[in-house]
């Protein structure tokens, strides 16, 4: 191995380090802005009975949307 190999090994795991410490945090409140939109006026507006039933497909978007994100929602 040549020393401009060693170099560009040793070096490239502290840059991704940086990168990956540079980048900021996601708030839950700050994503998924839409589906989360969706969901309430479809939960808040629902004619039916049951509005949680009725709006299931909108309550799963948004919920694979935070996992997505990291964010686990019950």
């Amino acid at each position: 191995m040549s020393a401009t190999q060693s170099l560009t090994l040793a070096t490239a795991p502290i840059s991704s380090s940086i990168a990956s410490s540079e980048q900021p945090k996601v708030k839950p409140c700050c994503v998924c802005t839409d589906e989360k939109a969706a969901r309430d006026e479809c939960m808040l507006f629902s004619k039916s009975d049951n509005p949680q039933q009725d709006c299931q497909s909108m309550m799963s978007k948004y919920k694979s949307c935070m996992a997505g994100f990291g964010f686990q929602v019950a």
